[in-house]
């Protein structure tokens, strides 16, 4: 498998993401479901975003190592949030987002949406992943 990342612009590059990325002759692919702040139980959390956001991404390397892949093998990244101020805004906490990219190599095109409401009430972030190898 090869994976090229396609950037005609460079503006992106400090929120980690690629505006495409093309795979040629992969071997398998994983849909990752939107993962929440969720614990192993299933009992949702009631913390800032902050803190709901790392869990978030930690549940989507759990699901990802499980499958048998590597961070580093996504490609497509989708976000969703009730709150984008507290995402993006003064104070807010994309960093843990683009440190966790970073920190995994992780080449992905990427978008996020704002919602008005996620699976259970005081979620905040839910992240869908895409991977290939």
């Amino acid at each position: 498998m090869e994976k090229r990342a396609i950037n005609p612009w460079q503006w992106q590059a400090p929120s980690a993401y690629q505006q495409a990325v093309e795979v040629t002759q992969p071997s398998a692919t994983l849909y990752c479901a939107g993962q929440a702040a969720i614990d192993a139980d299933g009992n949702p959390s009631t913390a800032d975003m902050r803190a709901q956001l790392g869990q978030v991404l930690g549940n989507v390397e759990q699901v990802v190592t499980t499958a048998g892949y590597q961070c580093r093998d996504i490609v497509h990244l989708r976000l969703y949030t009730t709150d984008t101020a507290a995402l993006f805004g003064e104070g807010g906490c994309f960093d843990v987002f683009t440190d966790w990219v970073t920190r995994h190599g992780i080449q992905a095109a990427a978008t996020m949406v704002e919602v008005n409401f996620l699976a259970f009430e005081g979620l905040k972030v839910e992240v869908e992943a895409t991977a290939v190898c």
